[in-house]
């Protein structure tokens, strides 16, 4: 072999290691640094956890957290609206532990009520027991119904059949439902369905705002509904606010 070849193939076997160890440290750097996210992620939900349940000063445990409920986060900038503003009439589309949080929060307000609407009867029924275990039933009441075909914008979406919310002003509104999976930007009706019936000054608040169908409903909301001010809370799953400003 020519010595001028065997020149340029050791130049190039050189230049695919150096390549290889290059990659290699990359990805050891990625994968350090998404360990280190990780790790963050779940201290910043440690904390929240316990600073929650330390203000809630519940006299049991709450329900474990599980894949689908809301974290942390969450459930502490819900109790801490409430503690701030003191809502009396505050409605959820889904309910959960955040139904639970609420309870809690009304009643160490002294004053208010969650409505909560709810289309499966056998979670309703369990969660309805764990009110009462907490202590908390006197400041909820889960509204269980069917989710019905809805007829809005020439669209059919699903939404809560028989809703029997009570008469007034809405002053706090949290939205958790229905569940994506039965059509896309399944949370939509909330707002062409509730949002006139928020007073001036309440707040509407919408989980896992990160997700791109809650970020659509987010802008169909906004073109039909210009008078909420939208505001970005940087939780985990990412968090919606909209204050109805007139």
């Amino acid at each position: 072999m020519p010595a001028a070849l065997a020149w340029t193939l050791w130049a190039v076997l050189l230049a695919l290691l150096a390549a290889a160890v290059a990659l290699a440290l990359w990805q050891h750097a990625r994968l350090r640094e998404a360990r280190h996210g990780e790790s963050r992620r779940l201290l910043a939900q440690f904390e929240a956890l316990a600073t929650l349940l330390d203000e809630l000063a519940l006299p049991a445990r709450l329900p474990a957290i599980t894949g689908g409920a809301g974290r942390p986060d969450f459930l502490l900038a819900l109790a801490r609206h409430v503690w701030a503003t003191r809502p009396r009439l505050v409605v959820e589309c889904g309910s959960g532990l955040s139904t639970l949080v609420l309870a809690r929060a009304l009643q160490q307000n002294g004053d208010g009520h969650v409505y909560a609407l709810e289309h499966d009867q056998e979670f309703a029924a369990w969660l309805a027991g764990e009110l009462e275990r907490l202590g908390v039933a006197d400041r909820a009441t889960l509204l269980v119904a069917q989710l019905g075909a809805l007829a809005l914008g020439g669209e059919t979406w699903p939404w809560y059949a028989e809703d029997t919310l009570p008469a007034g002003e809405i002053d706090m509104l949290v939205v958790d439902g229905p569940p994506g999976r039965l059509r896309p930007l399944a949370r939509y009706p909330a707002g062409p369905m509730l949002f006139d019936r928020m007073r001036i000054g309440a707040a509407a608040f919408l989980d896992d705002a990160r997700r791109g169908k809650e970020r659509r409903v987010l802008a169909r909301w906004t073109r039909e509904f210009p008078w909420f001010r939208q505001e970005w809370r940087d939780t985990e799953k990412g968090l919606a606010v909209l204050t109805r400003s007139r």
